[in-house]
């Protein structure tokens, strides 16, 4: 076969193809009409044979598909609850504080932290979902409450948490942002003005943990930044010779169980 023949043939193989689906086109669009004005018998029993969804199954609990719904709906807006409605933020933010005051900028790892944060915030957070779940999804579950109901039923032990954990300055802040009227009390305030107060605190207390945490490292960097001064070593970085100490110190004193007694104790004492 000629190569100069070859964009030819192609050409009249795209052509042929076209032609066959024109044809089926119109023969489809001719013969929907037709399938359309035949009259289908309806079912007995089955009114109208329109697509219905069931809300509450037989005994008056949701349906399987609304509860797979709810779940999925709930994955998807997990990871955003989890920062701003949980511990997590404080633990990983003081963790994050206690390697960057050993001068170890990448040990442990992102992954190590944020792994520790969350398994120490389900730990933190386990009775307040216990309370969540007995009073707000197994009532939904078993049908004796509707869906709005459980709701405010399951969020109240979530707002007791925050609000227990939660600076009266910070609320006053948001709900002047918001520029709203001064709640009357604890219950009067919404989550739209609590969810970030909650977080300004978190994010205080951990700085407050983090400057304590801070100090006794500076002070070694200060010693021997001092001594390598004093011998003339200017030119030797300090950080690599405190480093040592710093981790010896850390491991004498059991730093990480002193860090994460601190962190559980917060919450504890505050009313957790």
């Amino acid at each position: 076969m000629n190569r100069s023949d070859a964009p030819a043939r192609a050409a009249l193989r795209l052509l042929l193809v076209l032609l066959v689906a024109a044809a089926c086109l119109s023969w489809i669009m001719a013969a929907a009409p037709a399938a359309l004005a035949t009259p289908v018998d309806p079912v007995p029993g089955e009114g109208n044979g329109g697509l219905s969804v069931e809300i509450n199954g037989p005994n008056g609990t949701p349906s399987s598909a609304i509860v797979t719904l709810l779940a999925v709906a709930l994955l998807s807006v997990a990871p955003a609850l989890l920062l701003m409605m949980s511990s997590f933020t404080k633990i990983f933010v003081v963790l994050a504080f206690t390697r960057n005051a050993l001068s170890l900028p990448s040990i442990p790892p992102n992954q190590v932290l944020a792994g520790l944060a969350l398994f120490l915030s389900l730990f933190i957070m386990a009775p307040v979902l216990a309370k969540m779940n007995e009073s707000g999804v197994q009532p939904y579950l078993e049908g004796t409450l509707d869906l709005g109901t459980a709701l405010d039923a399951g969020v109240a032990p979530l707002r007791e948490f925050m609000l227990a954990h939660t600076r009266e300055a910070d609320i006053a802040l948001m709900t002047r942002a918001a520029q709203l009227e001064n709640p009357g009390s604890a219950q009067d305030v919404s989550l739209s003005t609590l969810v970030p107060a909650f977080m300004i605190s978190e994010l205080r207390a951990a700085f407050i943990i983090g400057f304590v945490i801070f100090v006794p490292f500076l002070v070694i960097d200060l010693v021997v930044a001092s001594a390598l001064m004093s011998m003339g070593m200017m030119m030797l970085p300090p950080v690599m010779i405190s480093l040592p100490f710093k981790i010896l110190l850390f491991v004498l004193v059991d730093g990480w169980t002193l860090v994460i007694t601190a962190l559980l104790g917060s919450y504890q004492l505050a009313g957790g």
